[in-house]
């Protein structure tokens, strides 16, 4: 018997291993995204970032060929999207007297989520807006990554980000404005 050869292509093999480097490299990540997300109603933000987490990675062992090398964050990412769009559709709004006065977490990441200024003005903006700053500030995504994410060329991803960005200084300014009449 001969050795195992990967995809014809020269492709990396996207076997179990290759999956364990994946999960290894990136679940600490998607947890993250999802926890920045998800509204804080007691411990289930923290289970429902799991599960999505969780889902994801489901997916990208189904999906695994469809996972491109070099550009796993990013595609994983993505897929955070749809999942967490999907999820968003399945729970029922939160009615403004249930959410907690204190935030339940000390990592400043979430502090500045829970911050009443930055909700304010993020909620200003689109959610195409809100979605490019969150993956550059929170998850770190490059111009390329941005790119792969949002399905445009590194040029779009780096002029859409630079639209977001200035429209983020107008909403934190008319903010302000509104808070100072």
């Amino acid at each position: 018997m001969g050795e195992t050869e990967g995809p014809p292509d020269g492709r990396v093999p996207h076997d179990d291993a290759w999956f364990a480097a994946l999960f290894d490299a990136h679940h600490r990540a998607l947890f993250r995204y999802f926890v920045r997300r998800l509204p804080a109603t007691g411990g289930a933000r923290t289970s429902d970032a799991e599960d999505l987490a969780a889902e994801v990675l489901a997916t990208a062992w189904r999906r695994r060929d469809d996972v491109p090398d070099g550009a796993e964050l990013p595609w994983l990412y993505r897929t955070c999207g749809f999942v967490l769009a999907n999820h968003r559709r399945k729970i029922r709004a939160l009615p403004v007297a249930v959410v907690p006065d204190e935030p339940d977490d000390v990592d400043p990441e979430t502090l500045a989520v829970d911050d009443d200024a930055v909700r304010t003005v993020l909620a200003a903006l689109s959610p195409r807006d809100r979605r490019i700053l969150l993956l550059v500030a929170w998850d770190g995504l490059d111009g390329d990554g941005l790119a792969e994410v949002l399905g445009v060329s590194r040029g779009g991803a780096d002029a859409a980000l630079s639209r977001a960005r200035s429209r983020l200084r107008e909403a934190w300014l008319t903010s302000e404005q509104a808070h100072d009449a």
